[in-house]
């Protein structure tokens, strides 16, 4: 049977296409012929996810960030238009108008407009014309992520100013320190989290916060953004004339349903769209609305567990799966993990009557707060902070699913209540388990008794444990309990990609026996199941460690960074960073670099952090012209492959120089430039044990310590993880450094897995062992690495040179706008 009607949702974010998966899987695609309407240039995403792109836990390419790719809405039928904004409502004649002047008609319409970031009234905030100051940011998109992550990494020392001290204001203060800025959080209530923590719970979380080296500032007020004079953020001024420097602003102090386009519809809007028990817009008959953006018997949700409920019910009434479906509000229990911090809270604070039980437990050397408070035999609040083990029992007896014991304090610890896999055996089928996507025990159990035998098998069919991760522990049990403990190893977690069953070493083996070239090749010999586009990448990156120039580049095996050598800014300009050997320049370098910044109109020309100049802003298609008058080699600053050799200043100027850092580091930067590698890696030379160059915390450090003598130091990190080198080997000349690096490099090129910084692949290895590898060869294995690294090395090729023969004519296509519809304008 065709479809019957045709279903529009205004909205392609978290609630939007919740409710299409919900209206789908109850088969509404019999019933519906569905549309939807998306202002951001991609399928929908977890926002929750933002913040560990953030901080350097995930990317924005991780197959977790996307909850529904695009294809699939093409595998679903659903027809999206995607980067375009829906700004006209004609409830009359049932059309939507976009802002491209697209006209859609509706029988149906859900409005899912979610929320926008509040922006206080601030002095200096915006710009003239109402956009946004450069430097400042809301902590919203993944654009709103991807300009904080380019101004964090822009160079050394900067600064950053996190206005609100909410879980969101955490979790942007807690990425941008991993990233290394210097990060203050300002709150004007006076402790942080107030809406979900009392006063105590919030001073221990402070605590934590600076322990992480992040500044707490509360009872503070801001008034205004401190701008220069060529309108770059300076800081931020406060109520009481005091000011805090900073590079960078980041406003989390809240949201504001988007209700714009319901209420220029003529829809009722109070704080949000009004909607009855069954989601539907007040005196509509064919209108709905759920998420963020809609207002429920006078509430509005911000967190998602209440999105979830509401899809639910609004799939069921359309798809008249359960007529008698209803929504009537969502008791709020919040499990979440704030900057590393594992906090649960549900219900009040605190004791509000004369008669309220209240039961604490605060201990800051250990980091743990609990509390309970109870009314009339029943648990109305509960908060924990550091030690959530309890949690499940108290989400039960929160909804008054279990009694109370008569011993208060058990609640909070076990002294005969359910130990916490107990509770997961005893918790109630529709008891939330995931909140950030909406996962409940019973759609756990069903899914192990469904087949599923391992952990992993679980996260990937439901995608519980794939927001914040709180819930990763007890998901686990729940999967003990339904499997009777019988929980299977699962293989995948070590094979190089999920689609092949092989490790890396086997995979690579495969490869050489059967002379496999193409990333389409390895699909089709030895994935089982066909392409997989999430390992599209990786492999491309595996066989051109293995066949080097040889192997078969093919559309779409490679991120756009790779396809065009540079870059991809916010905007979807490219950054250019030419090759500065051991950051040693010429005057005529820099006059060549200065030139183009004027030829190229270049928005901004920076000092990276690594010694090398950034030209940041340059359209895709002047690409080869900027290398070309350029006449600079690549800087790689680009893809997964080695990076730069920073130096000092050594021996040649530096009163305490014991080495020629500077020429090492050129010898180093020379040998490797360019070569492929599993994750991105960052080389340095320090002249003395100073460590001007920070040659301690990079994934290959040398450090000259006297009499021609150097340390070298592996697998350090001085970004997202914080790590000090573990020394390798102290060696006698200079050519024994190229020697040793030689090895590691190619060593790490072969075992490590996709995405494995050297700050994780050496400690997995263990240094005793890389020691009996590489420096006294037990195995025998030194000349084998030597040489297959001689033959790497051998087959570079500037990539850069692809300006005067483009692999194919779209290689440097314009690519502004990203996709043939009107740009969406930042805001």
């Amino acid at each position: 049977m065709p479809p019957t009607a045709r279903l529009l949702v205004v909205g392609n974010g978290m609630a939007g296409a919740r409710t299409v998966e919900e209206i789908i899987a109850r088969n509404g695609r019999d019933l519906f012929e569905i549309t939807m309407i998306g202002d951001e240039p991609y399928g929908n995403y977890n926002r929750i996810m933002l913040s560990h792109v953030l901080s350097g836990e995930a990317s924005t390419d991780d197959e977790d960030l996307m909850l529904n790719p695009m294809s699939w809405y093409r595998e679903n039928g659903v027809k999206l238009h995607v980067g375009d904004r829906a700004t006209k409502l004609d409830r009359f004649a049932k059309q939507v108008t976009c802002e491209s002047g697209r006209i859609v008609d509706y029988d149906v319409l859900i409005v899912a407009t979610g929320s926008n970031t509040f922006f206080p009234n601030m002095d200096g905030l915006r710009e003239p014309d109402g956009r946004l100051a450069r430097g400042v940011f809301g902590f919203r998109t993944i654009a709103d992520t991807n300009g904080m992550l380019q101004q964090a990494q822009a160079g050394d020392d900067v600064a950053a100013v996190v206005i609100g001290g909410g879980l969101l204001g955490l979790e942007a203060a807690y990425g941008l320190r991993t990233q290394g800025l210097k990060v203050d959080v300002v709150h004007s209530p006076g402790h942080l989290m107030n809406q979900q923590l009392d006063a105590r719970g919030g001073r221990l979380l402070r605590n934590k916060i600076e322990s992480l080296g992040v500044g707490v500032h509360t009872s503070k007020r801001t008034t205004a953004v401190v701008r220069t004079p060529d309108g770059q953020v300076a800081g931020v001024g406060f109520a009481d004339g005091s000011s805090i420097d900073a590079d960078m602003v980041v406003v989390t102090a809240g949201i504001r349903p988007n209700v714009e386009f319901a209420r220029g519809g003529g829809l009722v809007v109070e704080r949000g769209i009004v909607v009855d028990d069954q989601m539907r817009c007040e005196d509509e008959g064919s209108i709905f609305a759920v998420g963020e953006c809609c207002q429920h018997r006078g509430e509005v949700y911000g967190l998602v567990a209440p999105l979830w409920e509401q899809a639910t019910v609004l799939a069921e009434h359309l798809t008249g799966t359960n007529p008698a479906a209803a929504y009537h509000g969502s008791r709020l229990t919040t499990k979440l993990k704030v900057a590393g911090v594992d906090v649960a809270a549900m219900g009040v604070q605190g004791p509000e009557r004369d008669d309220d039980e209240y039961v604490q437990f605060y201990e800051p050397s250990t980091g743990t707060y609990k509390s309970v408070v109870v009314r009339d035999g029943r648990l109305i609040g509960a908060t924990l902070l550091g030690d959530v083990s309890k949690v499940g029992f108290l989400s039960q007896a929160f909804d008054n699913k279990v009694a109370l014991p008569a011993e208060r304090i058990s609640m909070l610890f076990d002294l005969g209540t359910p130990t916490a896999a107990t509770s997961a055996a005893e918790l109630a089928d529709d008891a939330a388990v995931c909140n950030c996507n909406g996962v409940n025990k019973g759609q756990i159990v069903a899914c192990v008794h469904a087949g599923a035998t391992t952990v992993a098998d679980v996260v990937a069919k439901t995608r519980a444990g794939k927001g914040c991760g709180s819930c990763k522990g007890l998901v686990a049990d729940i999967v003990a309990c339904a499997t009777g403990g019988a929980v299977a190893d699962d293989p995948s977690a070590d094979f190089y990609v999920r689609c092949i069953p092989l490790r890396k070493a086997e995979l690579v083996a495969a490869v050489r026996d059967r002379g496999l070239r193409a990333v389409s090749e390895v699909f089709a010999e030895l994935a089982p199941d066909g392409e997989d586009a999430a390992a599209k990448m990786p492999l491309a990156s595996l066989l051109r460690t293995v066949w080097g120039p040889d192997w078969v580049d093919e559309p779409g095996a490679l991120f756009i960074n790779d396809r065009v050598h540079a870059n991809i800014q916010r905007d979807g300009t490219f950054s250019v960073v030419p090759q500065m050997k051991g950051g040693v320049t010429t005057p005529d370098q820099l006059r060549r670099i200065a030139d183009v910044a004027d030829k190229y109109n270049v928005p901004l020309v920076k000092v990276t952090g690594g010694q090398r100049i950034d030209l940041l802003g340059i359209r895709k298609e002047d690409l080869p012209k900027v290398w070309g008058d350029l006449d600079m080699p690549s800087g790689y600053a680009y893809g997964k492959s080695f990076r730069t050799v920073k130096t000092c200043v050594g021996s040649d100027f530096c009163r305490f120089g014991l080495g020629d850092s500077t020429a090492l580091g050129i010898a180093i930067e020379e040998r490797f430039q360019g070569l492929e590698t599993p994750a991105k890696l960052k080389l340095a030379v320090a002249g003395c044990p100073r460590n001007c160059s920070e040659a301690l915390c990079k994934d290959f450090g040398v450090v000259a310590v006297g009499d021609g003598r150097w340390e070298i130091y592996i697998g350090g990190a001085a970004g997202a993880h914080i790590r000090k080198g573990d020394v390798l080997a102290t060696v006698d000349s200079a050519e024994e450094v190229l020697v040793l690096a030689s090895r590691f490099i190619q060593y790490y090129r072969e075992n490590a897995n996709w995405l494995e910084r050297t700050y994780a692949f050496v400690p997995r290895v263990g240094i005793d062992e890389l020691q009996r590898l590489l420096v006294t060869d037990e195995d025998g294995i030194a000349a084998g690495l030597e040489e297959r690294m001689q033959i790497a090395v051998d087959g570079y090729t500037d990539p850069w040179l692809q300006r005067d023969d483009p692999r194919s004519p779209a290689q440097f296509a314009p690519s502004l706008p990203l996709l043939p519809l009107p740009q969406v304008p930042v805001r």
